[in-house]
């Protein structure tokens, strides 16, 4: 521990013979990494950046390295004469790192090649980390030397963690960053203390994983699902291995997998990468369906998302076995079926999603001001989701009742769909007649309400025949029930004041009329409109006075005179005038000379 410690104020002396340089490396990789890419995962913009940072920190330092040819030139104690030179042992280690970040988030995982490129990648990260602690640890002072050791730790483990080898190495070297880290959370600035706690939090999945696989930890899958939720440019090494494990483990559970149950059918699964795949979105509902209340809504879609995903990818590998089957009757109607049950399956999840949007809409239909700055819900906005639910209702209805021969649980699931969407359709209306209410229009919003007030109770009437019983669906339309009522009698009430006031508001507007309205840029006059019939002054919506026309009147082109070019003048030959003109008489000299 004694190695670990910060000097105090007195490490910024520094000989002048031997300067000692300070780098804040945490901070600014942190900085880095989030203003360049690593806030949303992009590893190859922060490469990028790197590559373009070591560019100009070569031309800056002129350590270049020859024109034409390449020209090796090595960094070593003696070298380094200024902090950038640091600078550029550290980049050459993050461009490495984020190089090899990059292969391993491909979509369908590196394969063997890009595996040992990417291996590689690490190893030159290894590399360059280790020469940065050395680098520092003779130039740089002793806050400096301790992050470039922890640094060089956390590159090492990463390699042994891609590797699969040496966990316990793996280990040890993942503890002594964070050990380093937690010694630096505990002095300098907040900002810097924060950040260090931030890296100790994303050191310890990793360690925890490591101590799984050396078999000195009771961790169970679960809880290593639950590490893998949290955020961090430090935690994708983990989770992409964490997701490898995680597919290892389908694939040897979907050997017992052999049927899809749907509605009373069930249809054999041969294909192992359809059963891994919808192995994949059952986990991921159990997930959703075990802990709906406690996730947040933006961690619920992102399920949801992850769910559609594992769907489609079934779906496509059914229709590609579909393609192959031939003329085999047999299996082309297993999978025909197959086929049309994760149809069904992914419109029944798509219409939860919907419904859990419809949800976060509500919540902020009601507010005000958002607290997190946020855009708040207009009831157009919920209009258009339950016109999505609608049209999700209809298709799924249309897909299971699709077929000749359906069984009792298909025709149940499509009366329930149609009861659903009534229930969609009320609601729908009822958010309809609240944006005419916020359009001022009484008479439409009074009749919506209660068109959606009968549409409900039709709903629930219906409900009962059938014996559905779902009490919280009955308790939601019974509750909309009640708020169609208030909100009709509050827009019959308004309306009638509205309709007592109008003269007078009428005659308030009317004088309120001026001529011109000049100093308004954007005006709409009524003498540009008389072929229109638009309300000037009875319409609430219109918040400005009307004007009658501009004044003075704008500028316009008008006829003038033609003018007249005489084109001939310079063709007619006149007759000669010079027998017509005064001549002068001249004197008796000036005959002579003349």
């Amino acid at each position: 521990m004694a190695s670990m410690e910060v000097d105090s104020a007195n490490s910024n002396a520094s000989d002048p013979d031997n300067p000692r340089f300070s780098v804040n490396v945490l901070q600014l990789l942190k900085s880095a990494q989030m203003q360049h890419g690593l806030r949303h995962g992009d590893y190859t913009r922060y490469r990028r950046y790197c590559t373009a940072r070591l560019r100009r920190l070569y031309k800056s330092l002129k350590f270049t390295h020859g024109r034409g040819k390449y020209t090796k030139r090595a960094i070593t104690q003696s070298t380094v004469s200024e902090v950038r030179f640091l600078h550029v042992v550290l980049y050459m280690a993050e461009r490495a790192w984020s190089h090899a970040m990059e292969k391993r988030q491909l979509p369908a995982g590196p394969n063997a090649r890009q595996r040992i490129y990417l291996i590689g990648r690490l190893r030159k990260a290894v590399k360059w980390a280790t020469l940065f602690a050395q680098l520092c640890a003779s130039k740089g002072d002793s806050r400096t030397s301790l992050e470039a050791e922890a640094y060089a730790s956390y590159m090492t483990g990463n390699l042994l963690f891609e590797q699969d080898q040496n966990w316990d190495t793996a280990l040890l070297n993942f503890k002594r960053a964070r050990a380093v880290y937690e010694e630096l959370g505990k002095v300098g600035d907040l900002e810097n203390q924060v950040l260090c706690r931030e890296r100790v939090e994303e050191l310890e999945p990793s360690i925890r994983y490591c101590l799984h696989k050396i078999g000195k930890s009771d961790l169970q899958a679960s809880e290593l699902l639950h590490i893998g939720e949290m955020e961090g440019p430090a935690l994708d090494l983990f989770k992409a291995k964490l997701e490898a494990v995680m597919s290892e483990a389908r694939s040897q559970q979907a050997v017992s997998m052999t049927e899809f149950h749907w509605l009373g059918h069930r249809f054999p699964i041969s294909n192992a990468k359809t059963r891994v795949a919808i192995l994949k979105a059952r986990e991921l509902e159990k997930d959703l369906q075990g802990s709906a209340d406690s996730l947040p809504a933006e961690k619920r879609l992102s399920i949801f998302d992850k769910i559609f995903a594992a769907y489609h990818e079934a779906r496509s590998s059914i229709r590609s076995d579909l393609v192959s089957a031939g003329n085999a009757e047999n299996v082309k109607d297993d999978l025909s079926g197959l086929d049309k049950a994760v149809s069904a399956v992914l419109g029944q999840r798509t219409i939860e999603r919907n419904q859990l949007l419809v949800k976060i809409a509500k919540s902020k239909l009601v507010r005000r001001h958002d607290e997190k700055n946020e855009k708040v819900t207009k009831p157009e906005e919920l209009v258009r989701l339950y016109d999505l639910l609608l049209q999700n209702i209809a298709d799924l209805s249309d897909l299971v009742s699709s077929g000749r021969d359906k069984r009792q649980e298909e025709v149940v699931f499509a009366e329930e769909c149609s009861l659903k969407s009534i229930a969609f359709r009320g609601e729908r209306c009822f958010y309809l007649a609240k944006s005419y209410s916020l359009a001022g229009k009484r008479a439409e919003a009074y009749v919506l309400y209660c068109h959606a007030r009968s549409l409900v109770e039709d709903a629930i009437q219906k409900f009962r025949t059938e014996n559905i019983s779902d009490p919280k669906i009955i308790e939601e339309l019974k509750t909309l029930i009640e708020e169609c009522r208030a909100n009709s009698c509050i827009e019959h009430a308004t309306g009638i004041i509205e309709e007592v006031k109008a003269p007078e508001n009428l005659s308030k507007k009317i004088s309120n009329i001026s001529l011109t309205g000049a100093e308004k840029k954007s005006v709409k006059y009524l003498l540009q409109s008389l072929d229109n019939y638009e309300s000037a002054v009875g319409d609430s919506n219109i918040k400005t006075a009307p004007c009658i026309e501009a004044f003075p009147p704008a500028f316009r082109a008008i006829p003038r005179n033609p003018i007249v070019l005489d084109l001939a003048f310079n063709y007619i030959d006149f007759p000669s005038l010079e027998n017509r003109m005064k001549k002068d008489r001249k004197g008796f000299i000036s005959r002579l000379w003349g």
